[in-house]
């Protein structure tokens, strides 16, 4: 891990985007580096900002709806970087004794003693690695606040318990992904989320919001993926599919519905769909069974506005190969 990159990377070629900035990657790959998804496409404001993350060690968050792919577009930047790279849930489980370490019994010359075993933080704050933290806004105070220390970019992380002051490795790199911008949730989609230390909030030197796919691209994805959809009528089935979750997103920024359909239920009903041979029964699994009762009739409706007929009449359609 004493690696440093130097590796002069061309992002127009590589992410379809051009920089004011150099960006530099690894040689070599090594075991932490993501595997590369060549079906991902990359939102180019939303690449740019990640970028800057990596090039000049500015501390990006990257706030949208789930399934947007937030913390995908990170790994798969890193992957083509070739740099080391681990992500962290922050959910309600994640203390500060998992982030920082803890005394732990070893085997040592034949003697169990109590020796401290360091926990994610202080080993990739030494590293060269980007360490991504999940549901940002969904993380403990307590947690929180030992985050904050490393959120200064030339800031050092401090092992009271060990008497131990950190130094960050020069390739230490720091994002985040949440569904809010710190302020707490107050569409209702995302209970369990955090209202963050305003304090904290403005540490973070880069905050990019990643959107929904324009449906074009979302149908472009789906295919790519489901290949056994990759004929005529596949398509069509796709390209209805989408619209149906178009609809849905546009319900939900209207009020009309509170569950939207993200990019990873279409490819989960694609996947049913495939499995039951069957659209209507499909989609209820994936999909309209976790409604509110009271919104199901909404949302049968932007079914049949994209297939163009009554969810009740829905047809087993065959998948030709």
């Amino acid at each position: 891990m004493n690696m440093k990159p130097n590796k002069l990377i061309n992002t127009s070629e590589l992410f379809g985007v051009s920089t004011n900035f150099e960006v530099l990657g690894f040689d070599e790959k090594s075991e932490h580096v993501p595997e590369i998804d060549n079906t991902y496409r990359f939102d180019p404001e939303t690449t740019i900002s990640i970028l800057a993350g990596f090039a000049n060690n500015r501390r990006v968050l990257v706030q949208g709806y789930h399934g947007t792919g937030k913390s995908t577009h990170i790994e798969q930047i890193a992957a083509r970087l070739n740099w080391p790279c681990v992500r962290v849930n922050l959910d309600s489980h994640i203390s500060r004794i998992d982030l920082i370490g803890k005394d732990a019994i070893v085997l040592k010359d034949g003697k169990q003693i109590t020796e401290f075993q360091d926990g994610i933080l202080p080993w990739a704050y030494s590293n060269p690695v980007a360490l991504v933290f999940d549901e940002y806004d969904a993380g403990r105070p307590d947690v929180m606040f030992v985050i904050q220390r490393i959120l200064e970019t030339d800031g050092k992380l401090t092992l009271l318990d060990q008497s131990r002051v950190i130094k960050p490795n020069k390739y230490f790199r720091l994002f985040g992904t949440a569904n809010t911008v710190g302020l707490g949730d107050t569409s209702g989609l995302y209970h369990g989320t955090q209202q963050i230390n305003q304090g904290q909030m403005d540490r973070w030197n880069i905050v990019t919001v990643l959107n929904y796919l324009t449906n074009n691209e979302e149908e472009q994805i789906v295919i790519s993926k489901i290949k056994k959809l990759n004929n005529k009528n596949g398509k069509e089935i796709i390209k209805s599919m989408v619209a149906t979750a178009d609809l849905s997103r546009s319900g939900f920024m209207n009020g009309d519905i509170s569950t939207v359909m993200s990019p990873r239920t279409v490819l989960t009903w694609a996947e049913n769909y495939l499995m039951f041979n069957d659209i209507e029964y499909s989609f209820k699994l994936s999909f309209l069974n976790r409604c509110d009762e009271l919104e199901r009739p909404i949302i049968e409706e932007y079914f049949q506005r994209s297939f163009g007929i009554d969810i009740s009449d829905a047809k087993v359609a065959n998948v030709k190969e």
